[in-house]
Formats: C-alpha cells, sequence, structure tokens
C-alpha cells in the first residue's frame, strides 16, 4: 500500500519566493500564534460533534478500480448525509460538492500536481473533488485507506464552506517556512475532520478494531517525502490529528490553528 493518500500544493505555495510573496516581509506576515477568527475562532467549532449515523460499505475487489469508484461514490453519500445534517442543524452553510473520478490534469485547480498513480484533490471554486484511483489504492481491500482518504477530502470541502480556506489563501506570511506551516494546519485540520467523520459512522461499519489501528500505522507512513516542502505534515502529525477527531467526533477538536507549531510539525 503507498504511503502516498495525498500532498495538495497550490501556487501559493510554491509562490513564496515570488515578488508577490516578498511584498508580505514588509511588516504583514501573521506568524504564530495566527490572529484571523475565521480561522482560529470559526464557528465550526462550536457546531458540536457530529451525530451518529450508519454508512453502508460496498465491496471493494481486490484489483478493480470500477469497484473502488463505486465504494468512493457511497461513501461519498454517507459523507453528504452527516456532514449535511451537521452544518445546517448549526446554521452553517451547506452544498454538496461535485465528485469525478479520472486522470487529474497538470495544473489542476491550480495545484502542482503529483506522480502518483493514486492520488486526489479538492478544487474549491468548483467544489469538486477529483479522484485518480488506480490499482495500488485497491490492493488491501479491507484496510480504511479509501475510506479516509475520501473523509479527508471532504473535510476540505468542508473548511471550503465555512470560510476556513479562503482565510487560509489570504493570511499573510514571513517566509516560506511559515507558509509551509500554514499549509501543514489546513491539511491536519482536514484529516482531523475526516477522523471525526469516521467517529460517527464507525458504529455502523462492523469493522474490528484492528482496522483502526492499521490506518493509523499507514498515516504513520504518509508524511512530507525527503526533499519535498513541508506542506502535509509528518507522518506522526497525521495520527495525532486523526486521533483527535476520532476520539471526539466533534470539530472542536480540529482547530490547527490555534495549536502551537510543534502540533503541526
Amino acid at each position: 500500500m503507498p504511503a502516498l493518500l495525498f500532498r495538495p500544493m497550490r501556487i501559493r505555495t510554491i509562490a513564496a519566493l515570488t515578488g508577490a510573496a516578498t511584498l508580505l516581509l514588509t511588516g504583514t506576515a501573521q506568524a504564530y500564534p495566527i490572529k484571523d477568527e475565521a480561522l482560529t475562532k470559526n464557528k465550526l467549532y462550536a457546531s458540536g460533534p457530529l451525530a451518529a449515523a450508519d454508512c453502508t460499505e460496498p465491496t471493494v475487489k481486490e484489483g478493480s478500480i470500477s469497484s473502488a469508484k463505486k465504494y468512493w461514490t457511497a461513501i461519498h453519500s454517507c459523507l453528504n448525509t452527516v456532514w449535511g445534517e451537521h452544518l445546517k442543524a448549526a446554521g452553517l452553510p451547506f452544498e454538496k460538492p461535485v465528485l469525478k473520478f479520472g486522470r487529474i490534469p497538470k495544473g489542476f485547480c491550480g495545484y502542482d500536481i503529483g506522480k502518483s498513480k493514486s492520488m486526489a484533490y479538492y478544487c474549491d471554486p468548483s467544489k469538486t473533488i477529483l479522484a485518480q484511483i488506480g490499482k495500488d489504492w485497491t490492493e488491501d481491500i479491507g484496510d480504511l485507506l479509501l475510506l479516509n482518504v475520501a473523509a479527508e477530502m471532504y473535510g476540505q470541502h468542508v473548511q471550503n464552506l465555512v470560510g476556513i480556506n479562503a482565510a487560509y489563501e489570504e493570511a499573510p506570511y514571513a517566509n516560506k517556512k511559515e507558509l509551509n506551516e500554514q499549509s501543514r494546519r489546513y491539511n491536519l485540520q482536514s484529516e482531523c475532520l475526516g477522523g471525526a467523520f469516521l467517529r460517527s459512522v464507525w458504529s455502523s461499519l462492523d469493522r474490528p478494531a484492528s482496522d483502526w489501528r492499521d490506518l493509523q500505522s499507514i498515516l504513520k507512513n504518509s508524511g512530507d517525502a525527503a526533499g519535498e516542502p513541508r506542506t502535509y505534515g509528518k507522518g506522526g502529525s497525521h495520527v495525532y490529528w486523526a486521533k483527535r477527531g476520532y476520539a471526539t467526533g466533534d470539530p472542536a477538536s480540529c482547530n490547527t490553528w490555534a495549536a502551537s507549531p510543534a502540533k503541526v510539525s
């Protein structure tokens, strides 16, 4: 099973040394702690735990990309139900994202697209999740990888709906190091929101606790690769935030923007 889940890198990220970014070095930097309340005190954190819900997992046949797509589509429906009911009850905006499968084109939505066989990206302007599923994501059909990736990508959609994504895109930064840390806060938060969803549907999945432990092992090996910009976060950090979301099922546990730098490494 590949270690890579997804590593979104926006043009904003790779522009750290451009003239536009250089202008931010003149006194508008937003060093930790981040003060933008759209990030640190977002209404999502006061929305309470996600309600328990039923979610049926279709069978994924080993090596079958088509069955993996059907699986993701079914989980996507569960995500729509759980998050839709939750956000509406909290008086927060909700709109279903578009889910598409296929090869991810170069430059999709301003991302620096990776070269992995399997990867997924969320485009905030079009509210679209685009998943490129290769056979490497269908090798260990009993694990939680596909479920977790689907939940994590949907977490980015939730961030978009409640204004976190927009605030993240506009947050100033002093240098590339700070910019990368902001990217990690964003990615780790979506991991945590995915964990909250897993908690809400876990009792309906009829899975042993060992599956959850196996997922943690996968996440632990999914951090930024050597030589890559540190925009995704260490595997241990992803385990930490996934466990926080899963432990409570509450978005309040996912406030990475108020966490110390050590917790988003």
